[in-house]
């Protein structure tokens, strides 16, 4: 069956037609991508997604949020768009939806992609495992954390908001990272650091550090200059960056019991070429007396272009497979 996949994040709306049979994902189109500023709500995107495909839409819709999913209105974490899950069939015309978290749609890609679509970042060489944890991360506008569990009758997605644990400096640097950044927040949690926003936060303490005068840049044109490689300020950034996450998958693997780690989301593929050089594998396994049982947890790099519509669609999928008869 057709089912309409929506990936709603903090700056973008993605939307792709999905076909799905027997619990699977079995073809995704190419997908419309909007930006959340230029529509009021996701009814307002779904029927430009519609007068775009220039057809009557599917009847199913499977709808990834970047938010925690419940309750009887859903605001997103990192845009301004609300979301009644009891409103969704009358607003956009199905008979059938599925919600689920945006990182916990990851998940549902990670269970179900082929090998094809992972790349080697550190750790042992081996062929993915389909039974017990695997662990899932992921930079972006946020920092997207969930888990897939796999046993022999099937794969249970978890959820979390595990992107929202504290942070926890490792070195002087990052005691310095921290006290800077505790100016601003409250609390610092891992978000702070280790997602898309997080590099403003190294750059301007790279720079306070070294005493020098850096004008106010955003932190996509921070991004811009570090993965060009022209600015020495930015390329250092990008390594603290690096390093930060590193820890923070090593302690994400410790705390699900994760037999391996996935790296998702935008800001993951576009760090491809990063991971495996810039002590990414040192600070994932330096877990003190658990450095040896690290050092055996492969960590791969999800590098489908759309984890998210995929995820969504295999949600519905799933759930669709078991309520059919």
């Amino acid at each position: 069956m057709e089912v309409v996949a929506v990936d709603i994040g903090g700056t973008h709306a993605r939307f792709a037609i999905a076909r799905v049979a027997a619990g699977r994902v079995m073809s995704l189109d190419e997908p419309v991508i909007q930006d959340t500023g230029a529509h009021a709500g996701l009814e307002a995107a779904w029927h430009d997604f519609g007068q775009r495909m220039g057809r009557p839409l599917p009847r199913a819709a499977a709808i990834a949020i970047a938010s925690p999913v419940g309750g009887e209105a859903i605001k997103l974490t990192n845009n301004a768009w609300i979301i009644r899950p009891a409103s969704i069939p009358e607003q956009l015309g199905v008979d059938r939806h599925v919600l689920v978290n945006d990182f916990g749609a990851v998940a549902h890609a990670v269970a179900q992609l082929p090998a094809a679509d992972f790349d080697h970042v550190c750790g042992p060489r081996r062929a993915m495992k389909r039974s017990g944890m695997t662990a899932i991360c992921g930079p972006g506008t946020g920092l997207g954390v969930a888990g897939v569990f796999h046993s022999p009758v099937g794969y249970h997605v978890i959820e979390t908001e595990g992107g929202h644990v504290d942070f926890a400096p490792l070195d002087p640097f990052e005691d310095a990272l921290l006290a800077r950044l505790r100016k601003s927040y409250t609390r610092v949690s891992a978000e702070r650091v280790c997602s898309g926003p997080g590099i403003m936060g190294i750059y301007e303490t790279l720079a306070e550090i070294d005493g020098v005068a850096v004008r106010r840049l955003d932190d996509k044109a921070i991004w811009t200059l570090a993965l060009a490689g022209g600015d020495a300020l930015a390329v250092a950034a990008l390594d603290r960056f690096v390093l930060a996450l590193g820890a923070f998958a090593g302690d994400l693997a410790l705390s699900q019991g994760a037999h391996e780690v996935v790296i998702a989301g935008g800001l993951g593929l576009r760090l491809k070429d990063h991971l495996a050089r810039l002590g990414f594998a040192e600070r994932f396994t330096a877990k003190g007396r658990f450095r040896h049982l690290m050092a055996d947890i492969p960590v791969r790099l999800i590098t489908h272009s759309q984890p998210g519509l995929y995820g969504a669609a295999a949600a519905f999928a799933q759930e669709h497979a078991r309520q059919s008869p």
